[in-house]
């Protein structure tokens, strides 16, 4: 039940980048800026929340010491996820695309036969190893997100719905694919803040690559860019990634319970909308968005209550 609760914030938290992303794309600025300053400022913010904890010199050793495993993972779940994601705001509004989002639920479920880690047997086929309960309950999230594109895109062109689409769909893949990974790597010999810090790290020559694209393509960041950038880092980068990691740790040997924590990010989409009609003055869904976004939130709920099931079922000595 606390990884739940920790996903269900993290989402909270997750929101703020897609509000943001919006916000720096209709004042103009370049998405690429918009997704390499993130990861910029995310370094001097983990490296005090570690160096406070006294855990630096383990970090970068265990860095070091495993540094092509963290340099392709981060690179999957930091750089192919988040960039993907900041593009898509070029073409669709930040609640959109955390509606679109929502797909990592499911792809979180389909990842499960080919990663295998804590999973209670390695024989069969892909299809018999796929968790069906879960991607059965994640159907129910998965046509709430159906029904918000559809409306969304009653009012904009099919080629533009799938340049904001196609990205985030490659996105939500990528995320929990290199979370998982690193997880393996891990195995719990740095704690969350130091994983966070090491994938930042490691992450930051693919950063680097796209800040030197956005310089050229379109010079430098405003100052309103760099300071949502900021934001985006602190709510989104660490705090956020912070509580969610830390979800997934508490649950990381159960295939089942780490989906079910990754459906809370479904989240995102409800405090997404909350938040652009905030700060953005975006006006109410309509009656088939709002439709999707209950679904998605029962969704949450069956996914939660399965959870408390399994646990209370599982064997005292099991």
């Amino acid at each position: 039940m606390r990884a739940i609760f920790y996903g269900l914030l993290a989402s909270c938290f997750f929101s703020t980048a897609f509000i943001f992303n919006r916000a720096m794309e209709v004042d103009g600025g370049s998405w690429m800026w918009s997704s390499s300053l993130r990861f910029f400022w995310m370094v001097p913010m983990l490296v005090l929340i570690v160096g406070v904890r006294g855990k630096l010199t383990s970090s970068w050793q265990h860095l070091k010491e495993n540094f092509k495993s963290y340099l392709l993972w981060s690179t999957v779940g930091f750089g192919l996820f988040y960039a993907p994601l900041t593009f898509a705001s070029i073409y669709s509004p930040g609640w959109l695309v955390a509606g679109s989002w929502q797909m990592t639920i499911i792809a979180g479920s389909l990842l499960v036969p080919f990663l295998g880690a804590g999973t209670s047997h390695t024989s069969g086929s892909v299809l018999e190893k796929l968790p069906w309960k879960e991607l059965k309950w994640s159907s129910v999230i998965i046509l709430g997100v159906f029904l918000i594109l559809w409306d969304q895109m009653s009012s904009i062109s099919w080629k533009l719905a799938l340049a904001g689409f196609i990205p985030v769909l490659f996105a939500a893949f990528m995320y929990p694919l290199g979370n998982r990974k690193m997880m393996q790597v891990c195995q719990g010999k740095v704690e969350t803040p130091e994983r966070v810090l090491n994938m930042t790290l490691a992450s930051l020559p693919f950063w680097s690559v796209i800040a030197l694209c956005g310089a050229v393509d379109h010079g430098l960041p405003s100052s309103s860019q760099v300071s949502y950038s900021f934001l985006v880092a602190l709510f989104s980068g660490v705090i956020a990634t912070l509580l969610f990691f830390s979800a997934t740790n508490l649950v990381h040997t159960n295939p089942s319970q780490l989906a079910m924590v990754e459906a809370t990010q479904a989240g995102e989409l409800l405090f997404t909308l909350l938040g652009e009609m905030i700060i953005l003055n975006t006006g109410l869904p309509s009656n088939i968005a709002l439709l999707g976004v209950s679904l998605i939130v029962l969704g949450m709920v069956v996914h939660s209550l399965a959870s408390i099931r399994m646990r209370q079922n599982r064997p005292v000595n099991g």
